[in-house]
């Protein structure tokens, strides 16, 4: 994989000891291998040097990390670098040229994970592909990704996630994608940004590592920032717009819900194709619009991508949708933002039963935060009964009660959680979605278990 004296070269560190080749990449001594190159990152609630040598007892063949060498215990070879997490990006870039593969890096303020996915969908039906597992796209998660690349992939789908600004054009540099997918500008992470137009400038940084000659940028054009994007903010970069309104390069029209999925009629270059999804949801239809683009960018055709819409699979705590007893409940507690808030509510709207709304805290949205949560109430008309957990969400409470739409709102998870199984009855429909710190799952869960 690597010589020690090709990573103290690529990453600009100093090796202390022999030069050896290392056979993987770890920064998790719990799941090292033998020959292993220990990368000792420094994260939240760890530092990976403090590891050294519990890396070296389980095999690690050398290390990486930014602690002086003097002061670290292993008889194994060490690269001293100045910062661990930005070495490991250097790497990671080294790494991935070493393959001809088509990557396409997909970015955006909501539902970048599950575009991610309904790509890896299409590109898996031709390609051996390569994706973003769980939450691992940030500068230490990414890398871990690039790292597993080999002969055998022909393609490779990189989520990359951010919370400030230069964050992503780090990531797009290490993973220099062929193409990019931005698939909305929200309100996530306004706290530390301040407004929309800075997180549009953070979320195109995702073209800072694409340095292919007019490699395309696939943004959704209904996007009140992305549809407007022009050439001074692109640059050479082919521009492909999809989405709803028939403007777009790529778009959807006729519609259908249907049991358990949508169907639609797919329309790009003049010509029309019938497409279905097995999930429920408008903005699954855009998630595969965007797919469709990649695709077609990445040399397939209309009768390649479209039944490969049907292999996609939520991921994680992503609208998923499950029985418990005689009550469905949509499961879908990873994250929330205005603009996910609108889209969960949407699928519960079309589902058949009273529906109930289980909504907690958006967190991370700063001085906007009250009137983004009484903002919801412009959506009371897609549950007949709002259960509200947090703080943040007494603003929605209020602004339900002024239309006499039926609301509970506590901080109190498990005072909530038994109000909620007064009112639930045969037949109902569940919601559950908030931020991931609001752990709502916990009360599905607690549902779970009482139905």
């Amino acid at each position: 994989m690597f010589t020690t004296n090709e990573i103290a070269n690529v990453t600009g560190g100093k090796l202390y000891g022999a030069d050896i080749k290392v056979t993987s990449v770890s920064t998790d001594t719990r799941s090292i291998e033998k020959g292993a190159l220990f990368i000792a990152v420094k994260g939240e609630r760890f530092d990976g040097n403090d590891y050294i040598g519990q890396a070296a007892q389980s095999g690690a063949a050398a290390v990486l990390c930014d602690r002086l060498p003097g002061s670290v215990r292993a008889d194994i070879p060490i690269i001293y670098v100045e910062d661990t997490r930005t070495a490991q990006l250097k790497l990671a870039r080294y790494y991935r040229d070493k393959f001809p593969v088509k990557l396409c890096g997909v970015t955006g303020s909501v539902g970048k994970t599950s575009t991610k996915d309904m790509i890896y969908a299409v590109l898996a039906a031709k390609f051996q592909t390569l994706k973003t597992e769980g939450n691992f796209n940030n500068d230490i998660g990414l890398p871990r990704t690039l790292f597993r690349l080999n002969e055998e992939y022909g393609a490779a789908v990189i989520e990359m996630g951010m919370s400030d600004l230069g964050e992503i054009s780090a990531l797009s540099k290490a993973s220099h994608p062929n193409c990019a997918v931005i698939t909305n500008i929200g309100w996530c992470h306004i706290e530390n940004l301040k407004t929309r137009e800075n997180i549009l400038g953070a979320k195109l940084e995702i073209l800072d590592g694409t340095d292919y000659e007019s490699a395309p940028l696939i943004v959704c054009g209904d996007d009140e920032y992305l549809g407007k994007l022009n050439k001074e903010q692109t640059g050479s970069h082919k521009l492909v717009k999809y989405g709803f309104n028939t403007d777009n390069d790529v778009f959807a029209s006729d519609i259908e819900h249907v049991e358990g999925g949508e169907r639609f009629t797919l329309n790009y270059g003049g010509e029309k194709y019938a497409a279905e999804l097995r999930v429920i949801g408008e903005h699954h239809i855009l998630n595969a619009l965007a797919a469709f683009a990649v695709g077609v960018e990445f040399g397939m055709n209309a009768e390649e991508i479209i039944p490969a819409f049907l292999n996609y699979e939520a991921s994680g705590m992503r609208q998923r949708i499950e029985k418990r007893g005689d009550v469905t409940v949509i499961l879908d507690c990873y994250n929330a933002s205005p603009t996910s808030m609108k889209s969960s509510l949407n699928v519960l709207s079309t589902m058949n039963g009273r529906k109930i709304a289980v909504l907690g805290d958006m967190l991370e949205l700063g001085e906007k935060s009250r009137e983004l949560h009484a903002g919801l109430a412009e959506l009371s008309d897609l549950a007949d009964v709002f259960f509200l957990y947090g703080k943040e969400m007494a603003a929605l409470r209020g602004e339900l009660e002024k239309k006499g739409v039926p609301v509970t709102q506590s901080e109190d998870k498990a005072k909530l959680t038994e109000e909620l199984l007064k009112e639930i009855k045969s037949g109902d429909v569940i919601l559950f979605k908030g931020s991931r710190g609001m752990k709502m799952e916990e009360i599905a869960e607690k549902i779970g278990e009482d139905l």
